[in-house]
């Protein structure tokens, strides 16, 4: 993609609407455009990012055994009244009637829905155990939309459902969520703390935030500081082994880590007192069991073993995608701008040409640029007649991890500047030789598109 052809508002100057430093730089950067209270048009640069996520969440679900799928936006009311949590849920509800006078509302969540689908189809425990999941456009209306992306009115969010024959069956599926969870997590750069949490209107005993930690989190949180220290890393595990799933939750609850709504001050005091931290952190995902919440209601059975109607267990799992790209600006950025990870970014190199119109730093330019696109590398070209330091500006504020600057003095004695958006360290070397370098940092993170 060259610059000069992409569509990318940037502004100069801080937006006064922007309270967090997620939501002054997307709009800053050209992300995204407030159209009304916490709905937001996905502008070509956000809309990329948004993609990514996506992408790194359809890879770690599929990777796990769940099974993607859509629903529909607008559900029926009828449905929420025969689960019973219609006149429950709240003014966050947008509920609406359609020109036939049925009741009708834009999805918050879709428990109902995946039940409904469910109690359909599946009649065996022969078909069990079966997730699955969508990522799909919601709404709750907050009665005080604010921070951009990270507390919206209508979200984009990972939204999946298990059914399950046995409460055993139904919290392996939970352990293997925190599992793929943990992968989605790191994989875009981020430490998500997985932290007991109150489950809300969505019901259930068994739950588990995920939070990031960083100053604008809406919630406080209490938490053992030896769990920092833990990553999941590169390792290889056995989706189908309960075993393996179970030893990677007690790995990362053990240690006592809480909201605000299930602290236990307590519980609190028995950690050593300098590993006792208090913070604030954004929650980027939920997990849920609530056993036959719903199948009891909704009527969700399958015949058992013993030739019996037997209603399934069932969990929800949760993963703002929309919120993730905010949460990810506010754990990655600085004073000039975003500072995006390898597996997020928009594009993966941005190339800034000194002088362009000069013939030898245009050609060389033109090199880089197809070398990347032929490998299946995004490069961003900066090629528009503009001061390198507005160039520079614009390639930190977008926060592209990598940037090769071409110039006519550097093209003399055959080198282009290879620059790390997140140290700020320079290396002069040939083009090839950036090349090859980039191709190399992007290889753990070169998977396939879902």
């Amino acid at each position: 993609m060259r610059l000069s052809r992409y569509f990318l508002p940037v502004l100069k100057e801080n937006p006064s609407e922007a309270q967090i430093v997620s939501h002054r730089l997307m709009l800053r950067a050209g992300m995204i455009k407030q159209q009304s209270a916490g709905i937001y048009s996905w502008l070509p640069l956000g809309f990329k990012v948004l993609r990514k996520i996506e992408n790194i969440v359809h890879q770690e679900q599929i990777r796990a055994g769940h099974i993607p799928m859509q629903m529909p936006t607008l559900q029926s009311a009828d449905l929420w009244r025969e689960s019973g949590r219609y006149d429950g849920y709240g003014e966050e509800m947008l509920r609406m009637q359609d020109r036939h006078g049925r009741d009708m509302l834009f999805s918050p969540t879709a428990e109902e829905l995946f039940t409904d689908v469910f109690r359909a189809h599946v009649n065996s425990y022969k078909d069990l155990p079966l997730t699955l999941y969508q990522i799909q456009w919601k709404f709750r209306d907050e009665i005080r939309p604010r921070f951009g992306v990270m507390r919206g009115r209508e979200f984009y969010m990972k939204d999946g459902y298990n059914f399950d024959l046995t409460k055993e069956d139904a919290l392996h599926a939970y352990n293997r969520h925190l599992v793929s969870y943990l992968r989605t997590y790191e994989r875009m750069g981020l430490q998500a703390i997985p932290m007991r949490a109150d489950s809300g209107p969505i019901g259930g005993d068994d739950t588990h935030e995920f939070l990031v930690l960083a100053e604008t989190g809406e919630s406080e949180v209490f938490y053992d500081r030896e769990i920092t220290d833990l990553t999941f890393g590169e390792r290889e595990i056995d989706y189908n082994s309960v075993e393996q799933c179970q030893a990677v939750l007690e790995e990362f609850t053990s240690r006592y880590a809480r909201t605000d709504e299930t602290h236990d001050e307590a519980l609190f005091n028995e950690v050593p007192e300098e590993r006792r931290c208090v913070a604030r952190g954004i929650e980027v995902g939920q997990i849920f069991y609530f056993g036959t919440k719903y199948s009891s209601a909704l009527g969700a059975t399958v015949q058992g073993p013993d030739g019996k109607p037997t209603e399934v267990h069932m969990g929800s799992h949760g993963i703002g995608v929309s919120r993730l790209l905010g949460a990810i600006i506010e754990a990655s950025h600085d004073d000039n701008g975003i500072i995006w990870p390898e597996g997020v970014t928009p594009f993966h190199v941005g190339i800034v040409n000194l002088k362009q119109g000069d013939e030898e730093a245009d050609a060389a330019c033109e090199a880089l640029y197809n070398s990347f696109t032929a490998v299946g590398l995004e490069p961003l070209y900066d090629d528009r007649k503009e001061r390198a330091g507005g160039k520079f500006a614009t390639m930190d504020l977008i926060g592209l991890p990598w940037r090769i600057t071409v110039g006519p003095r550097g093209l003399k004695n055959g080198v282009v500047e290879l620059t790390c958006r997140r140290t700020g360290e320079s290396e002069e070397m040939t083009p090839e030789q950036a090349v090859a370098k980039i191709i190399e940092i992007y290889a753990p993170h070169r998977v396939n598109v879902f």
